[in-house]
């Protein structure tokens, strides 16, 4: 009969733990094109979108860089598919890996990330916007 130490074993299991953590790690940063690709359009009230700044509306992120002027983008980090939090007036940050990329044009400024963040329509409506699809 094959008998294995208690250490054997603790470095056994331990391996396998920690083998589905980094799994599990890596699947949450894991890209995700139905996030890009697929999302619906979306409606924001103007008064919603700061100037100088932005916010994340679903799958988009809208900004007004002067007043009056709207542009908006994918959330959707290039990088690993995660979805872009901090807006400021120049740049729009994942919270994940660290890239940066333009409020001007999305494009990528700085981290991991190969591209920029590709851009979505954008239709007045008056008191809204109407964001995306992307376009082509």
């Amino acid at each position: 009969m094959n008998q294995h130490s208690r250490r054997q074993v603790f470095k056994a299991t331990g391996g396998v733990a920690a083998t589905v953590a980094v799994a599990g790690g890596l699947s949450a940063c894991a890209s995700d094109s139905s996030k890009t690709e697929d999302a619906e359009p979306e409606t924001v009230a103007k008064d919603k979108v700061p100037e100088g700044s932005g916010v994340v509306a679903g799958s988009y992120v809208v900004v007004q860089p002067t007043k009056g002027e709207f542009k908006a983008y994918t959330a959707v980090c290039p990088h690993q598919g995660c979805l872009v939090r901090t807006i400021t007036e120049e740049e729009i940050v994942c919270p994940c890996h660290s890239s940066g990329f333009s409020t001007q044009d999305g494009a990528k400024l700085y981290g991991p990330a190969n591209d920029g963040l590709k851009k979505a329509k954008v239709a007045d409506n008056g008191d809204s916007l109407q964001v995306g699809p992307l376009e082509g």
